[in-house]
């Protein structure tokens, strides 16, 4: 800031000493046309002047038009306001400067050549030469008396000279008259002023003159600034003995108008004949100054008009840098007031304006913190709940999903705002399925519907209780929809096993009671009447009794394993090596000398498992069970078993994959293989996978089934590895939290 103070006041002292430069002189240049011998004098100092204050001047524009230029380049606002305005002044100044040179030159060229006119020529000439003839005529005049006077002073003998002198003076009009003798000796002298003085000796072109025997007459100039006549005669007196030669001198006076106009005469001739001489150059010389006077009016100009479209603009840039300053959001800004005039009027309302944006953006931050807080909340609130809920435009483009409504659909709708749902889904079975839904509704213009729907995948199928509503647009986005779903499978198929788990119970209760009364009465018949039967009949009661007692201990059987499906979750948890377990199970059938080849990949550093160690070797135990019985009929049977530890989504599982190379399952019932009594094996109950599948569920996990591309089935089921892992797991799916209450 006090390099920038500094700057501008050395632009004002080098402006200000370039303007005084050029007033200088312009009025050196008046001093030198009013008094011609001022001429020479000046004439140098003039031109140094100029050349001074037009360098000042010149740097000045100089450094304000390479400014200009930056600030042009730049980009600077302001700027080629700058620019135009400094062009329309100096185009306003250099058109008057021309005019005023041109008629200028005119002047001086034709001013100066009528100074010089022939006629006035002539005239100072002629003035000159009458003059000269009137001074003339007295010079002749008074030589003529001095004449007179000495042939009177030839006759008069030397006691009567000084009286005779004085007398002849007065008579002749002389002011003074000295006689002289031999070697210029002082003979008389008669003068008519009052205090005595000594006559004036004759000169040498006098006593030159005067040997020649010649007359003398000139014309003197006096000390008080007239002129006077100055005769002088040479004749010789005859009145003594001796003839001499004497010398009468004598001065008359020239009247004081005669010398004026005289002097005056000359003097104008002198200065006529001056100028004369320097004509050529002084209109040099007035033209040279007069084009720097020119030069250095139009750079003053050139620079005021800097001056002047700076202080216009100014303000101009200050408005362009507070517009851009809100612009770019600060509007706190504020702009100092100039003037009372129209662009103080305009900063004034621009202050304003800006105070207003300021207040009612403080009001927006406000109410967007508001809606940001709420939006906030509601988010937290979307991301907490089970429940699906997808905000879509009116094109079906995806606005909101919340992480329930992804995990439910199997796809990963956080990521994907704006795009087409209908894109998003290509790939994505139970999506694809969920938009065919959606556009049915949709393109039969039900904005307001609700529904339940089926959704079938690689993973079964899924039961959806879907709501759809008209979403109201704002400003950022028009109207569109949101629907809203809940995944009901779990609850459906709790409900189910519910209901299966009570049919068991009351079966196993209505069946178990009559079957052992069965099996004794059967044996007892058996011991009473066999022996005493004859063959035939024997054998006859003997088939009858076998098939009773072997029928029974079937129902007794299918009874426990209703038993086993109606129990309540009461489970054990407890620490234990899976890797020991499995073997033990695969061991204990391996042992039983069976056909089936079973091939056990496991993993001896695996962590140890906190479950159930019961129900997790009924599972093993049932599921081997289960492909052991489908290679019944199948040539080279083989199970493949693996058990691996693993982490998904940052939860840690144990994998078990217990796989056969038999027919497999029937097309379509794939998703239906663990519902109760639901069997492909002609000898199966229906109850071995769904009770594995109960046990897997109690446990948090999860089981899949589906059949291999070379052949046979594949049933996978995880395990969570610890209590904090089925925590997790409860947390992704909160359907499972549900659906093990209810079996609770």
């Amino acid at each position: 800031m006090v390099a920038r103070t500094i700057k501008r006041a050395v632009y004002v002292i080098v402006a200000t000493a370039g303007v005084g430069l050029a007033l200088a002189a312009l009025f050196l240049l008046t001093q030198t046309v009013q008094k011609s011998d001022d001429f020479d004098r000046l004439q140098d100092v003039i031109l140094a002047i100029n050349i001074a204050g037009g360098v000042l001047l010149l740097a000045l524009l100089i450094g304000n038009l390479a400014r200009l230029a930056k600030d042009y380049r730049q980009s600077v606002p302001g700027a080629k306001l700058k620019a135009r305005m400094v062009g329309m002044f100096v185009g306003l100044a250099v058109l008057p400067l021309i005019v005023v040179f041109y008629f200028s030159m005119q002047f001086i060229n034709r001013g100066i050549d009528s100074w010089f006119n022939v006629e006035v020529e002539e005239g100072l000439d002629n003035a000159l030469t009458l003059s000269r003839a009137a001074l003339e005529i007295q010079m002749r005049r008074n030589l003529r008396s001095t004449q007179v006077v000495a042939q009177r002073l030839s006759l008069v003998n030397d006691r009567q000279l000084v009286f005779e002198l004085s007398m002849l003076r007065r008579e002749s009009g002389a002011s003074e008259m000295t006689l002289y003798g031999n070697n210029n000796t002082v003979l008389a002298t008669s003068s008519d002023s009052a205090t005595a003085s000594l006559p004036k000796a004759l000169t040498e072109e006098v006593v030159l003159q005067m040997q020649q025997q010649r007359p003398f007459v000139s014309l003197e100039s006096l000390a008080s600034g007239g002129v006077e006549v100055r005769t002088a005669v040479v004749f010789t007196h005859r009145a003594g003995r001796v003839q001499e030669p004497r010398v009468i001198q004598g001065y008359y006076p020239v009247t004081d108008r005669l010398a004026e106009m005289v002097n005056s005469v000359e003097s104008s001739y002198q200065e006529y004949q001056q100028l004369v001489f320097f004509r050529e150059d002084l209109k040099d010389l007035l033209i040279l100054t007069l084009a720097f006077v020119l030069l250095l009016s139009l750079l003053a100009a050139i620079y005021g008009a800097f001056v002047l479209s700076r202080r216009l603009v100014a303000p101009i840039q200050d408005l362009v840098a507070g517009t851009r300053a809100v612009a770019a959001g600060d509007f706190d800004t504020r702009l100092p007031t100039p003037t009372r005039d129209e662009i103080g009027f305009l900063i004034s309302s621009f202050n304003d304006m800006t105070q207003r944006l300021a207040t009612a953006r403080r009001e927006a931050s406000l109410s967007q913190a508001l809606v940001e807080s709420e939006r906030a909340n509601l988010e937290v609130i979307l991301a907490r709940l089970s429940t699906g809920v997808l905000a879509l435009e009116s094109d079906l483009r995806i606005r909101n999903a919340n992480q329930a409504s992804g995990s439910i659909l199997g796809v990963d709708l956080g990521g994907r705002h704006g795009e087409h749902l209908a894109e998003v889904a290509k790939g994505h079975p139970l999506l694809e399925q969920f938009v065919d839904v959606a556009r049915v509704h949709l393109d039969a213009g039900e904005t307001e519907w609700r529904e339940q729907i089926v959704l079938r995948g690689e993973v079964g199928r899924r039961v959806l209780t879907c709501a759809c509503t008209t979403l109201p647009g704002d400003e950022d986005h028009a109207a569109g929809f949101v629907v809203v779903f809940d995944d009901i499978t779990a609850l459906l198929q709790a409900q189910r096993d519910a209901a299966w788990g009570e049919v068991a119970r009351r079966l196993a209760h209505e069946i178990k009671n009559p079957l052992t009364p069965i099996q004794l009465s059967a044996e007892r018949l058996r011991r009473k009447y066999l022996a005493s039967m004859e063959e035939e009949e024997a054998q006859i009661l003997d088939r009858a009794t076998h098939t009773i007692v072997q029928q029974v201990e079937a129902m007794k059987e299918m009874v426990n394993a209703f038993s086993d499906y109606a129990r309540a979750p009461d489970m054990e948890i407890a620490l234990f090596d899976l890797d020991k377990l499995v073997h033990e199970v695969v061991d204990l059938y391996r042992a039983q000398g069976s056909d089936v080849k079973i091939v056990l990949t496991s993993d001896p550093t695996m962590p140890r498992i906190e479950a159930d160690m019961g129900r997790v070797r009924q599972i093993i135990h049932n599921l081997i069970r289960n492909a052991v019985e489908a290679l019944e009929h199948t040539p080279d049977p083989q199970i493949d078993v693996h058990v691996s530890a693993a982490e998904i989504d940052g939860v840690d599982i144990v994998q078990i994959k217990v796989e056969d190379n038999g027919p497999g399952f029937k097309a379509g019932t794939v998703s239906q293989v663990f519902d109760p009594y639901v069997t492909t094996k002609p000898k199966g109950t229906g109850l071995g996978l769904a009770i594995v599948k109960k046990l897997v569920e109690e446990h948090i996990g999860s089981i899949r089934a589906r059949n291999r591309e070379d052949g046979g089935a594949m049933i996978s089921l995880r395990l969570p590895l610890n209590e904090a892992a089925r925590e997790l797991m409860i947390a992704k799916a909160p359907g499972r939290a549900e659906q093990r209450r209810e079996r609770a």
